[in-house]
Formats: C-alpha cells, structure tokens, sequence
C-alpha cells in the first residue's frame, strides 16, 4: 500500500521562487540605491571642487574690479586696472584650476612631502630639504625690488582669497583621497617664496650633463680594473665623441652685437629704478662671491634627466616668409606630467601704463605669477635649455668634521633640519657643505661609488696631485651648482614680459641667469635676434668634464662670463636662428661653455627644412606647425641602408628588413616601418653595449646616433665584436639584432608586419604626479588618462623620448607647441599636454590631449574684440566688503 501526502498550499502566501524573487530584488534595490549613492557622492565630491566661471564673486583685498574671461578650452584672459589687482587675480585663477598641484610642487621644492604622504616620502625629502631650494628662494624674495616682491606678494594674496573660500575636497578631488590617509593635513598659506622656488625645480629638471659627469666617472673606473690610462682615454673618446661641428649647425656661427648696445656693455636692469645699482650688479657681476648661507642650504634632488629632455625653437625674419613678417616657433620638451606642466593665460592692464605695464599672452607656470614664454603686443620670444654645464662635482678628503683645502683643514659646515612625518616620528637630518656646495655622497649610491673609488675618475679629468692623506681620511663628493646662489630670474620674467624692442630684451636676459636657457625674439618691426643669458662659470684648472679635486683651489669657478660677452645675433644674414639643444658657438669662443652639447640632429633637420621650404616658397606659419611635427628618424636612415648587404635569418625577419628599406624613415603613429626600426634600433645599442660582461651606458639617444654612425663606418671596431653574446663581426651584430627585434615585435603585436603600430608602442599614458602612481588603481583610475598613440621619437624633431632599454613608451615630450605670426597674434597657434585644469574629470583636464598627440595646433584669440568674441564664461572678481 502506497501513502501518499499532499501539501496544503495557503493561496495567499507566495511560493519560494517570488519569495526569492522578491529578496533578489530587495537586494539588488539595495544595491542599486547605493550606487546611485555612492555615484552621487563621489559625483558631488568631484564637482565641487570645480572653478565658479560665471558671475561674480566677492574677494578681499582687491583695489577694483577684475575680469576674467575663459573661452570654450577653460582658457583664461584675466584684465585688471592695476598690476597688483591683475596678479591677485592670477593667483586666484591658478588655484582655482590648479591648486592642488600647487601645494604638492611647493611641498616638493621645500623638501616637505612627507608631511603630506608620510614616511614613504621620507628619503626623497631629505633629498630636497638638503637642496635649500625654499631658502635660496627666501633669500630672492628678500634681495627684489619693491615693485616686483610687490606683484608677488599680491600673487600670494589671491591664491590665500582661494583657500579662505574652500576647505577640504571643495578645493579638489586628491584632497578627498588624501584624508583618508592623512586627515590632518591642512595646506599653509601661500607665500612668495612658494612661487620662486618653483623655478629651482625648472633649473634642477634642466640642469645640464651631471648624469653624464657621474656616469663618465663610474665607468672610468670600472675601465680601469682591465684597462690602461691611454685604453680609457680612448673609449672615453668613442662613446663621448665631440659635437661634429662639421655636419651640424652651431646657433651663433658669427657673433653679432644688436645696434643699440655697445660692445661689452651691460644692458639695464628691470626694477622700479632704472638706476637701481643693487639689481644691475646681480644681474652682471663677473666677480666671484662666496655664499655661505646658500652653501648651508644647498643638496641634491633625487632623479635623472629624462630622454629627450630639452626643447627645439627658432625665429625666421619677414624676409623669408609670406607675411614680411617673423615667425616664432616653440615647443619646450620636458618629462610628461598630468595635469601640464604649463598654463595658459593673457594677463591684460586694462590701460596699460608705467604702473600697469602688462598686456602679454603665453604660458605661466602654476605658482608662478605672470607668463614664462609668449608674446606681448611688440615682441615674442621662446626658450630652449642652454646645454652649457653649470654643475660640477668635486671629490673632497675628509678627516672627521674638517676636509682638506690648499694643504690646510678647514671645518665641514654642518646644519640640522627636522623633517615632519605625516602619522609618523619626525626625522633629524643633518646637511654637510664645503665651499663648493652640498656633500651628496651617502645619499644616492652612485654619488657614493665615486668617493668610494674616485682617482680613475679624477685622473682621466687631468686632475694632477696627490691628494692629501690622514689616519682617518676619506673620500666624499660635493656639488656646485649656479642654482644654489641666490639670483634674479623671478625678476626676469616681468621684464621680458614688457619689454618693447630688443635692447630692453637683452635687459631682461641680463636677469634670466637660472636656469641657462637660449633665448630667441621677434617683434612687430620686423627684427628676430638671439641671446645667450644665464648665470654661466668660468673654470679654473678644469673643465667639470670629470669630477675634480676639491681640495686644489686652482680647480674652482673663478667668476662668471661678462653679459656683455654672451653670444648674441640680431638679424643675422641667414634670415633665421634655429635652437634646438645644439652647440651655440664653435670651439674659437674664447670661453668654455660645455662638452655635452645635444648632438646636432634636431637643429640640423630643421635648418634643412627651412632651407628647403624657402627654396620653393616663403615660409607660412603652417610650414612652421609641419617642421615641429617632422618625425624623421636620422639613424633609422643609417640602419635600413647598413641592412642592404646584411643576410637574415627566417621569412619574418626577412619580410621586416624588406619593410625597412621601403620605409620613409618618418616616425608616424601609424607607420610599420617606424615600429621595427625603432626596435631595431633598440636591440642594436642592447647587443653592442649593454648586453656585455662589463656593460656600457645606453642613455642619451642623440649620443648613441653618433657613436654607432661612426661604427657603421668602420666594421673592424673591436666594438663590432661580443663574446657575452656570440657576435664576431658588424654582420652578426646587424643580423642577430635584427631577429630579435622581429620576435619581439612579433610578440607584441602579430607575426603580419604590415600590421605593426609605432604609437600604439610608443604610446603615452598621462599619470598624476602624485596619487597616479599610488599604487592602488582604483585611486590611479580616478586621475590617470590614456594610453594615447603617439609618433615621433628619441633626436627628433617631433621629440617623444623613450628609454632605451626598458620600454617604448613615451616619457617626455614637447609640452607645448607655439608658433608666433607676427603679422597677425590673433592667428598664432597654440597646444599643450593636457588642458586648463588640475581638476580630474572636469572637462578641461585632458581636452587638448587628443590634438596634441595628432599635431593639431588651434588660434588663441589675443586681441580685445577676438578675446570677446571667442568668451564663453565670464566671472568678474569684485572688492569684498
């Protein structure tokens, strides 16, 4: 007998699927109404920080109204009637767009990032705080002219009406992620010296060949364990050769004086006193000053120069062009950075007087007040790094707290700093000078390999001498360095930004000392000129080739070249001056300048394209925009044309060597050629000094062009030869790097060689400075952008440098482009890296990426009817109550 039972089912009580049914959704409900809040949220954190560009708004401090106008890429045109209320006004717009990357870079520059990250940051603080970068720029401050502390000090106060207006994540995004970690932290009123020292980091990030000095050291030495004195000598020579002043242009070939200046003089100072004696002297002394209480401050900054760091520019006269009238092309190459580096502004008197002398449109600088390059309604003008060497390294012998100083021991300078550790102890740090400058060994291992072990390096500088012995004697190193002196560029960019002719240009140049930068200029009459400014040593015994020995006092700086004997060109009889990192004058210059010149290529190519564009017709301000974007790749050339007699191995490779004979040697973003040249070219340099029992350096690009050009030319170079690979002869080099450059690219991008993509390999991924690289990604998802597909190259013109082996991705870049018509400003062009904002997620943060990696450059109305025309927001600052 079966039993059967049966379930009574209430009708009115839901069966178990809607039951869950019901609880899914309750669950997903709940899950949705978070979300939603918590997109609300972070939606709500992100736009509150973002800048009010309408209206009006009440400030503190203020004389009169301000006007700030901001066109459809967030571009501000700020118009004040006073020079004072025009820089408040700078100050409030900087940090309203830029603030929190103020605060970091200030943090930076006074060694004082830790306060903010904690102990993480604790090395590289003391770095940075041994640098006395903020007391060098304490002192600046101290030593201006009334007027200019005066634009200063009304900078700080608009960036101070800022922060009294916003707490917390009103002022950006990263504050809101820096309180999880640090909910303490509270940033500090703004100051002058916040803004100056800035320019410390500029000079640091430009500051010339002390890598290559400390490099040409450590080698030494490890040459030194195999080989003879004249061995190294000679391996020095082949992969440091000089600058091939017979194949590439120098920027000054015949030194010129402009009309208005007699030889030798000193052209005025800029300073509310024309007769200012004070400011004249810091602007051109030739007498050597020691500075002991900058010598207290001075040390080192973590970090090397980056591939590609430099810039390209250069000036034609109307003679050239469709106009009749100059064309100024910049585009500064720097490490690539989110936001930008640069800011573009118009700074406008709305009556531009003696006391409201500005109406100059170009890039700034966040923190900084007024505009570092652009125009004004007279003149243009544009910077390049100078490449002269204003570092040197000195090997001191010390005993206990003394170092030895022409046969006598004089005392070590010592002072202590606390370094301030967010959520951790405070950190005592003590700073060693001598007279030269900061002791720096001990606190990076390569400064420490050199006084572990310095005599092959001082001896292969031609340093003579024993050095002076004790039972507790050793070795250390020091560095001099002109930014470690207080000076006057902070002064400068006021003056150039006024300036009307070319005499009052040189004026300011007199006062651009740090860092060393060519200077190019234009102007509305018709004239173009060039002037070597900085704060350039003149050398005893040596020449900061190599590290030299401090304790022989004929080894140290003895002065400084006289302005007056810089070189200069002022309408030179070529109708164009090209700057581009190249050697400025010839070896005949009565003074020395540098060995560790970039090596040509750059200035070469755009001389020739010039040169060949003028032959067809006057230059146009396009033909301009097409030379900064022209990718030419000249050891790309050498090496399709070195692979004709070259036997390969395999069909792929075959097909790829086909590919390179074929290519237009052009670096595009989408070229296949471009890709396996540059791979090529990258196993190549590998194979021939790297990949070595004793490896040797691969950095600096335009270096390597010159060095493997010379060894294409002469196969029998023992160079040619690699036991640690298998390779005896220039055949087998070319062949097996060959190869291999085709498995790897094959690897990353498909066996089909038709297919390959230069600037998806060489792509650009924007990181933050700061959160970016936290490690976490979501926080680096917030803020980071990209990758984006870029083309170019390493001693190109279209400079995106990369880094020899370790990736093809881009890592500095020109990080803006301009071109100047001076026929008509409101035609100008103008791009940057990223946008107007700091702010991530605001619609200015990466709006100009795009058409900077495509070349596109876009008009930037500067007139006052085109300012209005082009207005989309306007926001006008009113005197508070």
């Amino acid at each position: 007998m079966t039993t059967h039972s049966t379930e009574i089912v209430d009708p009115s009580r839901p069966s178990l699927g809607a039951r869950i049914g019901r609880i899914v959704f309750l669950v997903v409900a709940a899950i949705v109404v978070v979300a939603v809040a918590a997109a609300f949220f972070v939606t709500w954190t992100i736009q509150r920080s973002f800048p009010q560009t309408d209206g009006t708004l009440r400030l503190e401090g203020l004389q009169a109204d301000v006007t700030v106008q901001r066109d459809d890429r967030g571009i501000p045109t700020i118009t004040a009637d006073s020079s004072d209320d025009l820089f408040y006004a700078e100050g409030f717009v900087h940090a309203q767009d830029r603030f929190f990357e103020m605060d970091f870079r200030r943090h930076v520059t006074a060694g004082r990032v830790a306060e903010m990250f904690g102990e993480s940051q604790a090395a590289t603080d003391a770095f940075l705080r041994t640098l006395g970068w903020r007391k060098v720029a304490e002192a600046e401050v101290e030593a201006m002219d009334d007027v200019t502390r005066g634009y200063y000090e009304a900078y700080a106060d608009g960036v101070n009406a800022y922060l009294s207006s916003r707490s917390g994540a009103e002022r950006s995004l990263e504050y809101a992620v820096l309180g999880i970690q640090n909910p303490e932290y509270e940033p500090e009123p703004w100051e002058p010296a916040d803004s100056v020292a800035w320019l410390k980091a500029m000079a640091w990030d430009l500051r010339g060949n002390i890598e290559d000095e400390v490099e040409r050291a450590l080698l030494t030495a490890q040459l030194s364990e195999t080989s003879d004195p004249t061995g190294i000598a000679a391996t020095l020579d082949e992969l440091y050769p000089a600058y091939p002043f017979d194949e590439h242009p120098v920027i000054v070939p015949e030194l010129t004086t402009a009309p208005t200046l007699e030889t030798g003089a000193e052209p005025a100072a800029f300073t509310s006193d024309a007769n200012d004696e004070e400011m004249q002297q810091a602007a051109t002394t030739i007498e050597w000053q020691e500075a002991s209480d900058v010598i207290e401050a001075a040390s080192l900054l973590v970090g090397d120069v980056g591939e590609g760091i430099g810039s390209n520019s250069w000036v034609v006269s109307g003679d050239l062009t469709e106009s009749g009238m100059p064309l100024l092309a910049n585009d500064p190459h720097l490490g690539a950075s989110l936001p930008s580096v640069w800011y573009q502004v118009q700074l406008r008197c709305s009556e531009v007087t003696d006391e409201c002398p500005f109406d100059m449109g170009g890039f700034s600088f966040s923190g900084l007040p007024g505009i570092v390059i652009g125009h004004n309604q007279q003149i243009a003008w544009g910077f390049t790094n100078l490449t002269t060497d204003v570092t040197d390294l000195y090997v001191e012998r010390i005993e206990g707290d003394q170092y030895w100083r022409d046969g006598a021991l004089v005392p070590i300078e010592e002072t202590t700093e606390t370094i301030r550790v967010a959520g951790g102890d405070d950190i005592d740090l003590t700073i060693r000078s001598t007279v030269h400058g900061p002791i720096i060994s001990g606190l990076t291992d390569d400064f420490t390999a050199i006084a572990d072990d310095p005599e092959p390096g001082l001896a292969a500088g031609g340093a003579t001498g024993a050095a002076p012995t004790g039972e507790a004697s050793e070795y250390a190193v020091s560095l001099r360095w002109t930014a470690l002196d207080p000076g006057t560029a902070a002064t400068a960019i006021f003056a150039l930004s006024t300036a009307q002719d070319f005499d009052e240009f040189r004026s300011a140049a007199a006062l651009f000392d740090v860092p060393a930068q060519n200077l190019i200029y234009a102007d509305v009459e018709g004239n173009i000129g060039y002037q070597t400014p900085g704060r350039l040593p003149v050398r005893g015994a040596g020449d900061g080739w190599m590290p030299q020995p401090g304790w022989d006092s004929s080894y140290d700086w003895t002065g400084f070249i006289p302005f007056g004997e810089l070189p200069v060109s002022y309408n030179p009889a070529s109708g164009y001056i090209v700057t581009a990192n190249n050697a400025i004058v010839t070896d005949d210059y009565p003074y020395f300048l540098s060995r560790d010149w970039d090596y040509g290529y750059r200035a070469d190519r755009i001389a020739h394209l010039i040169e060949r564009r003028v032959a067809a017709a006057p230059l146009t301000a396009q033909d301009m925009r097409d030379i900064q974007l022209d990718s030419e790749m000249w050891i790309g050339k050498r090496l399709a044309s070195a692979m004709d007699d070259v036997e390969v191995t395999g069909a792929g490779t075959e097909a790829a060597v086909a590919l390179l004979r074929s290519w237009d040697a052009q670096n595009d973003a989408g070229s296949a050629g471009a890709a396996y040249a540059n791979v090529l070219w990258s196993n190549l340099v590998q194979n021939l000094f790297a990949e070595r029992d004793q490896p040797l350096p691969i950095d600096g690009q335009g270096r390597l062009f010159t060095v493997v050009a010379d060894l294409l030319d002469d196969p029998s170079d023992p160079l040619w030869t690699n036991p640690a690979i298998d390779v005896a002869s220039m055949d087998e080099m070319l062949a097996l790097s060959a190869e291999e450059a085709y498995d790897e690219l094959s690897a990353l991008q498909g066996e089909a060689v038709t297919g390959w993509r230069w600037g998806d390999l060489h792509a650009i991924t924007l990181t933050s400075d700061t959160l970016g690289s936290s490690g976490i990604a979501p926080i680096e998802m917030l803020f980071n952008r990209g990758p984006y597909a870029v083309g170019g190259g390493a001693s190109v013109v279209n400079a995106t440098g990369w880094d020899l082996g370790s990736s093809y991705a881009t890592t500095t870049v020109p990080s803006m482009r301009m071109v100047v018509d001076l026929a008509d400003l409101d035609a100008s062009t103008w791009i940057h890296l990223t946008g107007a904002s700091g702010h991530a997620f605001h619609e200015h943060y990466v709006d100009q990426t795009a058409d900077w990696a495509a070349g596109v450059q876009k008009p930037w109305a500067f007139s006052e009817k085109a300012v209005d025309a082009a207005t989309r927001n306007t926001l006008v600052l009113t005197p508070g109550e």
